[in-house]
C-alpha cells in the first residue's frame, strides 16, 4: 500500500474519524476545518450506533460507558402518559460535543489546522476536480478563503450538508426539502421532577400522533459526564412546514434574519418559541412536555435528503453528509459518514493503485447511501404524511445497514 497524502477538508465527526483511520493507516493526513475555533454543537444529542463507536472503542480504548448512555428500553407513551407499547432493545446514546471531543484528542492537534474554508480546487491538469482521472503523477491543489493553497494526492471532502466540493463536482444533486423540521432542544435532569426523569431517565421514548412525532433520550451533560443526575434528557420533535412562507418565517431569527437550514439555541424568533411550548403542552403526554417546557432554549433543523450518483471523481471523494443526506430516523448519519471512513481506509489498504481503491470503495458506499435514505425516508412518511407508523413495529428501530444494525 503507497503512502499517501491525504487532505480531509471538513473537521467534524466523519471527517476526523476518516482521518485518524487514514493517519493510522500511515497516510499523511491533514485535517482542513473552516470554522476559526474548535466546533461545538449544543443540545445535540446523537444515537451511537457501533460505526460511530468503533473508532474510539477499538483504536482509542475508551470505555463506551464513559461516553455514552445506555438504555435498555423502546417504549410509546399514550397522550394521557400511559405506556401504549414497550420491549426491551438496547440502544447507546452520546452527545455531538462529547464524541467530537474524543476524536479531536485521538488526532494530531498540528494537523486539525482552524480558520481554512475551502474555496476551490484543481486538479493537477489545471481542470476541476473531476479531471484528475489518471493513477501516475495526478495531485489536486486546494484553495482556501486565507489565501493559502495545499497540494495532496487525495482529497477528502467531509464538508457536510452543505458541501461546496458536492456543488462544484455534481451541482445537479440539490438538497430536496423534506416537509417537516427538527424542533429539538435539551434540559439537565436536575431541572427536572423526578417523576418525569425516572418515566424518561432509561428508554427512548417515543409519542406518535397526527402528522407527528417526538422522542426523548438521555444524553451525556455539556462536560461528557453520563451520571445519573448530571446527564441531559433531549428531544427531537418533528413538525410539518409547507416550503415557502410557511418554513421561511420558522426560518427567520429573532433578529429578522432569515437562516438557510437551521436556527441555533438562542436565535429562535420568540413567537414560534411560544407556540411551539403552547402545542407541547397541548398536545403532547405530560412528561414529555415538561421536558419541551423545561427547555430553555429551543432550536430547528430542516429536514433534508441529498442523493449523488457518485462519491469519487478522480483524486477526490464525498464522504458523510458531503455526499448522501439523510432523515435523522435510523439515527445514522453520523454512523454512515464514519462507515465511509473505515471503508476508505480499507479500500487503500486493499490496493496498490488509488483508481481502483476509489472505485472499489464507491460501490460499497453508493449501495449503503442509497438503501438508508430509502429507508428513512419511508420511515418518515409514516409519521409525517401517511400516520402508518406502528409503535414497536421492528423497522422503525435504529440501524445503519438495517433496522437493528
Amino acid at each position: 500500500m503507497p503512502r499517501r497524502r491525504i487532505a480531509v477538508v471538513g473537521g467534524s465527526l466523519g471527517g476526523l474519524t476518516a482521518a485518524c483511520l487514514l493517519r493510522d493507516a500511515g497516510h499523511d493526513v491533514v485535517v482542513f476545518e473552516r470554522s476559526s475555533r474548535e466546533l461545538e454543537e449544543r443540545g445535540a444529542g446523537i444515537g451511537f450506533l457501533s460505526a460511530t463507536a468503533k473508532y474510539l472503542v477499538e483504536r482509542a480504548g475508551l470505555d463506551v460507558g464513559t461516553i455514552s448512555i445506555e438504555t435498555p428500553f423502546i417504549r410509546y407513551l399514550n397522550r394521557d402518559d400511559s405506556v401504549a407499547s414497550e420491549e426491551a432493545h438496547p440502544y447507546l446514546f452520546s452527545s455531538w460535543n462529547t464524541v467530537y471531543r474524543r476524536l479531536l484528542e485521538s488526532f494530531d492537534i498540528d494537523r486539525y489546522r482552524l480558520a481554512h474554508e475551502m474555496v476551490g480546487f484543481v486538479a493537477s491538469g489545471g481542470a476541476p476536480g473531476p479531471s484528475a482521472s489518471s493513477d501516475s503523477g495526478d495531485s489536486v491543489s486546494v484553495d482556501f478563503a486565507n489565501g493559502t493553497s495545499y497540494d495532496c494526492e487525495l482529497l477528502v471532502c467531509a464538508d457536510g450538508i452543505g458541501s461546496i466540493a458536492r456543488a462544484k463536482l455534481q451541482p445537479e444533486a440539490a438538497a430536496a426539502y423534506a416537509g417537516y423540521v427538527a424542533w429539538r432542544g435539551m434540559v439537565p435532569e436536575a431541572n427536572l421532577p423526578t417523576a418525569v426523569v425516572d418515566r424518561l431517565g432509561d428508554a427512548i421514548t417515543y409519542f406518535v400522533y397526527a402528522n407527528s412525532h417526538i422522542l426523548v433520550y438521555p444524553i451525556p451533560n455539556v462536560a461528557g459526564s453520563v451520571a445519573p443526575g448530571d446527564r441531559l434528557l433531549n428531544f427531537v420533535w418533528y413538525r410539518n412546514y409547507a416550503e415557502g412562507d410557511d418554513l421561511g418565517d420558522l426560518l427567520t431569527d429573532r433578529t429578522g434574519t432569515r437562516r438557510e437550514l437551521s436556527v441555533p439555541p438562542g436565535a429562535m424568533a420568540p413567537h414560534h418559541e411560544a407556540e411551539a411550548r403552547a402545542v407541547a403542552a397541548a398536545r403532547l403526554p405530560p412528561t414529555i412536555a415538561a421536558v419541551v417546557d423545561a427547555t430553555e432554549e429551543l432550536f430547528v433543523q430542516s429536514i433534508y435528503d441529498i442523493e449523488v450518483e457518485a462519491m469519487a471523481f478522480g483524486r477526490v471523494c464525498l464522504l458523510g453528509d458531503s455526499a448522501f443526506a439523510v432523515r435523522p430516523h435510523a439515527a445514522a448519519g453520523t454512523a454512515k459518514a464514519a462507515d465511509d471512513g473505515w471503508a476508505l481506509a480499507a479500500a487503500l489498504d486493499a490496493h496498490e493503485s488509488l483508481d481502483d481503491a476509489l472505485a472499489a470503495w464507491e460501490a460499497t458506499q453508493l449501495k449503503l447511501g442509497r438503501s438508508l435514505l430509502e429507508r428513512t425516508r419511508e420511515v418518515g412518511s409514516r409519521s409525517q404524511v401517511t400516520n402508518t407508523w406502528v409503535p414497536g413495529a421492528p423497522d422503525t428501530i435504529f440501524g445503519l445497514h438495517r433496522p437493528g444494525d
